[in-house]
């Protein structure tokens, strides 16, 4: 998938849009892939003589995936996004730092009406960089929503 096709799927944007393209998609699970520059915002200052892609932005690159993966359910909902509501059982096991390459795999657990339960995990040369456990929910834009 394009990064046109990422951006019609997900309202995400440079220099937030997190992920520069889809390797796979099936119905429950999803594997993107994100090299990461020095020129990033994110790494501008965190750690000058060592920069290192903050944790937060890798979580944020399994969201985006779980976002393009929930496309197909936000199909019959105009006007709707899919917004994190949680995240547990982070874990960081490598750093991540510029001009890395990650793959970013998530897989979706369960879905309970508007809920959505998945699992990310974000891998550096094939091994565990980043793991975690999160929700998103589908949610009406405009009026009474985002």
């Amino acid at each position: 998938m394009s990064k046109q096709e990422i951006e019609a799927a997900i309202p995400h944007r440079a220099p937030m849009l997190l992920l520069d393209e889809i390797v796979q998609r099936d119905d429950s699970s999803i594997v993107c892939k994100k090299t990461f520059s020095a020129e990033e915002f994110f790494v501008q200052g965190h750690f000058p003589d060592n920069p290192i892609v903050p944790g937060v932005i890798q979580c944020e690159c399994c969201l985006q995936a779980g976002a393009v993966l929930l496309e197909k359910f936000m199909a019959t909902l105009p006007n709707s996004l899919p917004v994190a509501t949680r995240m547990d059982s982070v874990k960081f096991k490598r750093i991540v730092r510029p001009g890395d390459s990650v793959e970013v795999h998530v897989t979706l657990k369960e879905q309970v009406s508007n809920a959505y339960f998945l699992t990310g995990k974000v891998m550096l040369d094939g091994k565990l960089a980043t793991r975690l456990d999160f929700a998103c929910s589908v949610t009406q834009v405009g009026e009474g929503g985002v």
